[in-house]
């Protein structure tokens, strides 16, 4: 069986190299979408029973770990130096340094790679992270999938 929850939130970046407006500063409102797959729970009298995952378990999990994280954030590439050290010259601005250009392919397979360990198998009902997909636009996502 499989699930999926979807969170939003909105954080800027830009693509340094890139030979269109992204290069700019800029900002978006993005959707993350988290699927899950696992047997749906048969414990006669639990909270999850009939579920494979409690979908506020599933919420709280991704807020903790990457949206309440990204949210109103400025994801920036370390290796654009110029940018890196705009918003430090800000004192608390929210900043994510990242190793990877915040394009919605890298940021999907962050965030996979942050949730995959978050979404174990806390209910001996297989469950594991399946997919994140992140939306850019509503028009634009990219997907991240478990591969073995």
């Amino acid at each position: 069986m499989l699930i999926t929850r979807r969170l939003e939130f909105d954080a800027g970046h830009r693509i340094p190299n890139h030979n269109s407006q992204c290069k700019h500063l800029h900002g978006h409102r993005y959707a993350i979408e988290i699927t899950l797959s696992g047997d749906i729970i048969a414990t006669e009298g639990a909270s999850e029973q009939g579920m494979v995952m409690d979908f506020s378990d599933v919420k709280r999990i991704a807020k903790e770990k990457v949206v309440d994280a990204w949210d109103h954030a400025f994801l920036v590439y370390r290796g654009d130096r110029a940018v890196c050290d705009f918003l430090a010259s800000m004192p608390g601005h929210k900043t994510v340094v990242l190793d990877v250009v915040p394009t919605a392919e890298h940021l999907a397979q962050a965030a996979f790679d942050i949730l995959n360990a978050a979404y174990r198998d806390m209910y001996g009902n297989n469950l594991r992270l399946e997919r994140v997909r992140l939306y850019e636009t509503p028009n634009n996502w990219a997907d991240c999938e478990r591969t073995s």
